[in-house]
């Protein structure tokens, strides 16, 4: 519960996020399956080869240990927050995150960014209409996020009511996609 308030946290500078439209009919179910037109976007780098490699992100990714699955053959949909979300966390926050006994910790708040799939802002959109406004993701920690609207603007709540609005989406890789 705290990784995902923390991983939502400094989603306030999002670079993104996803969904199915497999999803059930009551929007309620969680997401997972991949769409066509996502399998058919895709790039030719991998997620862990096309992001920053100087980015906050991917240096967590790293100590996690989760870069080598972004290198993976997947495929995955990475809710990723720029630096800028990172340095605005308390101070202490990172530099504790990137000690290697709080690894599990790290790695729980990143596996809260990561849906199985390739799950385009389409597809989000369409499930949320489909859910009659909203949308539930399962994350492959085994945790969900709410994905709702506000205008034409996707938005990610948490368990515990943490909100965090989607400003970049569709960065498409071999192996998936990051928003």
């Amino acid at each position: 519960m705290k990784m995902m308030t923390a991983s939502l946290a400094i989603a306030a500078a999002l670079t993104v996020t996803a969904c199915n439209r497999d999803e059930a009919a009551d929007g309620n179910s969680p997401a997972t399956a991949q769409s066509d037109a996502a399998k058919e976007a895709a790039g030719d780098k991998t997620i862990a080869a096309g992001l920053a490699a100087d980015s906050k992100f991917m240096a967590a990714a790293k100590a996690a240990g989760l870069d080598q699955t972004l290198a993976g053959p997947g495929p995955y949909t990475v809710i990723v927050a720029d630096d800028a979300a990172f340095n605005a966390l308390p101070a202490g926050t990172w530099d504790g995150w990137m000690k290697p006994e709080n690894r599990p910790q790290l790695t729980g708040l990143l596996t809260n960014m990561i849906l199985s799939g390739t799950v385009l802002a389409e597809d989000i959109s369409k499930a949320i209409d489909n859910g009659k406004g909203k949308a539930v993701l399962a994350t492959i920690s085994g945790g969900t996020l709410t994905a709702t609207k506000d205008g034409d603007k996707i938005v990610l709540t948490d368990s515990a009511g943490k909100k965090a609005t989607v400003t970049k989406a569709d960065h498409k890789f071999s192996n998936g996609v990051a928003h």
